[in-house]
């Protein structure tokens, strides 16, 4: 018996035989002559621009809209000019195009590597993804087929986005890997399609697990080959607690989110498209607490229209029946990227522009997007939220675009819905520090600890590295929390909690202690949450 522990990236069990996965390598060879490879790699490209806008679009399917953004930062990759005069370089020098293209995704993955930035790391594997991609372009046209004989556990050394997001969830009951890190993107990828993962589980996990069999418990991330009867024990007990602890649950679905001491405290979903509207109704969500607008702005050359974005936000509105649906602003930048939006290049664009920053800067596109909310709103229960605010003057300059928006409606004759609440996101130190004079102007905040711990701890929210350093509740976080909850007190309006740390159970006693009027989470975390609330 082998017993390994790793990284837990998706909760569940799973029990069966391994299957050992190993890639293909495509051989490149020598380059049939400098034109000939260059008009290879000339329509490799527009293959492979198709291929991962049919992924993103699967992944938009099967994982929502947010996982789906992995697949466009790919295709800028691809469309990078840097990389690509790096391949035709490579090409020049009399190499095939598929040497070319592993010769420019090697140089620029190791220049990403060498930063010692986390997150720019992680990007390291994504150029590899989306190099793999092209040369399958070059080599054959199609990703190969990721099909097994049975229902297996798939293990790795690694699994690329790409070949995540193409696993038939009924053939892989789980799947283990050597390497990567729970913030991968593979991992987030592993948590939207619910495959119970457990990665980072070391070199111990080789080809030698091939054809064994195999328990899995993503949760407490334990892999175990050849199974003694003691560990085939305890996985039936956690089996059985966890299926014990869902029944429990469940009874929930249909309950408001109340105290025991009678006070309200609503639990709503974070969702990041329309079509992530399913999985929130179902989970019971009294509402959406943060409706991710970035959805509309993925794989387009061209910015949404007015017309396209008020369809989708009436139709989100109409789908809630009455439920509030907070739309956020566009949150572009940082890690959120669209080519439509042509983003600047920065060194730190977690503290670029982006945001209410990036929509201020970009008045036409803020008009647009708001001309179709507050018409959106005449048909339901609507709220807007500005994200990413840092002064006071952000959120005066950007309630006078609301103001004038309303006066061009007015005068149009379009229906909109006069009184829309505008809310800010606390996600930045200096916004909680201003919460008393941001709730002079707002109608509600809404606390983004994702973003705030990251900022108060300046602690990465996506390294591996500073894991212990980053702590939702760390003394100086949750201070500027509770201030920020008193402050909106004290001027009448509502605050709620829509970061990380409102999904954790044993987080949500503190929150109600402190004052936190809704808390507003992933949908698999709703019935958890409002478990919480409601024995508080």
């Amino acid at each position: 018996m082998k017993r390994l522990q790793g990284t837990g990236t998706c909760a569940g069990f799973a029990e069966g035989p391994v299957f050992f996965y190993r890639r293909a390598t495509a051989g490149g060879g020598p380059g049939g002559g400098g034109e000939t490879e260059a008009a290879r790699l000339a329509l490799a490209y527009r293959q492979a621009d198709r291929q991962l806008e049919d992924l993103r679009r699967l992944a938009e399917e099967e994982a929502g809209a947010e996982s789906a953004q992995i697949f466009e930062i790919h295709r800028m990759m691809l469309a990078d000019e840097d990389f690509r005069q790096c391949a035709a370089a490579a090409v020049e020098r009399g190499v095939s195009a598929e040497e070319a293209v592993w010769q420019a995704a090697e140089q620029f993955s190791a220049l990403l590597e060498q930063t010692g930035d986390p997150l720019l790391s992680e990007r390291a594997a994504d150029v590899r993804d989306a190099a793999r991609t092209l040369e399958n372009a070059l080599c054959g046209g199609e990703p190969p087929a990721l099909e097994f004989p049975q229902p297996v556990i798939l293990a790795a050394e690694d699994l690329s986005p790409s070949e995540t997001v193409r696993l038939d969830k009924r053939q892989v009951l789980a799947f283990l890997t050597s390497g990567g890190t729970a913030q991968s993107h593979t991992a987030i990828l592993a948590r939207s399609l619910g495959i119970p993962a457990v990665v980072g589980l070391g070199p111990a996990l080789d080809a030698s697990w091939d054809g064994g069999d195999a328990l899995v418990d993503g949760g407490r991330g334990i892999a175990v080959l050849s199974p003694d009867a003691e560990a085939r024990r305890r996985f039936r007990e956690g089996q059985a607690l966890a299926a014990k602890e869902q029944r429990e649950l469940s009874r929930f679905r249909d309950v408001r989110s109340v105290t025991r001491s009678g006070r309200a405290a609503p639990v709503c979903a974070n969702v990041g498209a329309p079509g992530d509207l399913d999985a929130a109704l179902e989970s019971g969500a009294e509402g959406i607490g943060l409706f991710r607008t970035e959805f509309f702005y993925l794989s387009r050359e061209q910015p949404p229209t007015e017309e396209e974005q008020f369809a989708a936000y009436r139709e989100a509105l109409r789908r809630m029946g009455g439920r509030q649906v907070v739309f956020r602003t566009l949150d572009a930048g940082s890690d959120k990227q669209a080519a439509c939006l042509d983003l600047p290049a920065e060194q730190n664009p977690a503290l670029g522009l982006r945001g209410l920053r990036f929509c201020l800067e970009r008045p036409g596109l803020f008009r647009t997007q708001l001309r179709a909310l507050y018409r959106a709103a005449a048909e339901g229960n609507a709220a807007i939220m500005f994200p990413m605010v840092a002064s006071l003057w952000e959120l005066q300059e950007a309630k006078a675009a609301a103001r004038a928006v309303q006066d061009e409606l007015r005068a149009e004759g379009l229906p909109f819905r006069e009184k829309v609440p505008l809310g800010v996101m606390i996600e930045t130190p200096a916004a909680a520090v201003l919460s008393a004079d941001l709730a002079r102007e707002a109608d509600f905040f809404s606390i983004g600890t994702n973003d705030l711990t990251q900022y108060v701890l300046a602690a990465d929210r996506l390294s591996p590295a500073l894991r212990r350093f980053y702590d939702p509740l760390h003394p100086a976080v949750l201070a500027l929390m509770r201030a920020t909850v008193e402050n909106a007190h004290r001027a009448g309006i509502p605050a709620g909690v829509c970061g990380e740390v409102a999904a954790n159970p044993r987080a949500v006693p503190l929150l109600l202690e402190m004052g936190v009027d809704k808390l507003s989470v992933a949908p698999p975390s709703v019935l958890p949450v409002r478990a919480a609330v409601c024995a508080f």
